[in-house]
C-alpha cells in the first residue's frame, strides 16, 4: 500500500493545489494529513474546507489547537520567555485566523486526533505526548527511539518542524515529511512524504512562491510580511 502523508499546510493555497497536482501523478492509495492546516497563510478557509472535501484522516496540530484552545499557545509561549515577541505576533495571526474560520470550522479542528494509526505507520504532528514538541533532525537515535518507539510501528511520521529527513533505527524508521508551506531547510520547495509500503520518501514540489506573497500581502493577515520572508528564503525568520 502507498500512503502519502501531508503536512503543515499553513493556509498556502498555492502550495497546497501544487501539491494536490503532484499527488494526481504519484496517485497513493491513501493520503492523511498531519495537522497545522489553517493558520499562517493567504487561505485558511479554504484549506480547511478542501481537506474535509477530500475526506483525508489526520490529526491535530500544534496551530490547530491554537486556534480552538487559545491558551495553548500562552501555556507554551511561558516556558521560553525569551520569544515573548514571536509569541504576540503569533497570537495575533491566530486571532485574525480564528476569527476568520468561524466556530463550526474551530470545532470540525477540535475533533482531530493526536494520533492516527495505520500499519506499518503511526502518524503524530510533534511527538505523542504533545503537539507542540518534536526531536530536531539532529536528535541522537535513542532520542528518536524513545519518542516514537511507544507508537508501535516499524514507521514513526510527523511534521511541526518544517525539516524533512529519514533516520534508519533499529527496527524501526522515524521519518519528518517536511511542511508544504514555510519550509525551514532553505528549500522553498512544498514538502510530503510518500510511503510505499516500509519505503519512504520525500517528495519536494515546486509552486508560485510570488503568487502566494501577492496573496498574503491582500488577505489582511497580520504580519503577513513575516510570513512572506520565510516562503521566499526558504528558512526561518524572525518577525
Amino acid at each position: 500500500m502507498r500512503i502519502a502523508v501531508v503536512s503543515d499546510i499553513h493556509g498556502n493555497r498555492t502550495a497546497f493545489e501544487a501539491v494536490l497536482a503532484d499527488l494526481r501523478q504519484t496517485a497513493p492509495d491513501l493520503i492523511l494529513h498531519g495537522g497545522d492546516l489553517a493558520d499562517g497563510g493567504s487561505s485558511p478557509v479554504e484549506i480547511v474546507d478542501r481537506i474535509r472535501d477530500l475526506g483525508w484522516p489526520g490529526v491535530v496540530g500544534n496551530t490547530d489547537e491554537m486556534l480552538f484552545r487559545p491558551e495553548s499557545l500562552t501555556e507554551f509561549a511561558s516556558q521560553l520567555p525569551k520569544l515573548q515577541p514571536m509569541f504576540a505576533a503569533i497570537g495575533e495571526m491566530a486571532a485574525a485566523t480564528r476569527e476568520t474560520l468561524g466556530e463550526e470550522r474551530l470545532a470540525w479542528l477540535r475533533g482531530l486526533p493526536h494520533m492516527h494509526v495505520r500499519a506499518p505507520m503511526a502518524l503524530v504532528h510533534a511527538s505523542p505526548g504533545s503537539p507542540w514538541r518534536a526531536p530536531a533532525p539532529e536528535a541522537s537515535d535513542a532520542e528518536l527511539e524513545s519518542v516514537y518507539a511507544p507508537l508501535g510501528q516499524p514507521v514513526a511520521v510527523y511534521g511541526h518542524i518544517h525539516r524533512s529527513y529519514i533516520r534508519s533505527l533499529n527496527g524501526m524508521a522515524v521519518v519528518n515529511t517536511g511542511s508544504v508551506s514555510m519550509s525551514y531547510d532553505g528549500d522553498r520547495r512544498a514538502a510530503y512524504l510518500l510511503l510505499d509500503g516500509s519505503s519512504p520518501t520525500i517528495r519536494r514540489v515546486e509552486y508560485a512562491v510570488d503568487r502566494e506573497v501577492k496573496a498574503l500581502a491582500g488577505c489582511g493577515l497580520p504580519h503577513s510580511d513575516w510570513v512572506a520572508k520565510m516562503l521566499e528564503s526558504g528558512s526561518f525568520q524572525m518577525p
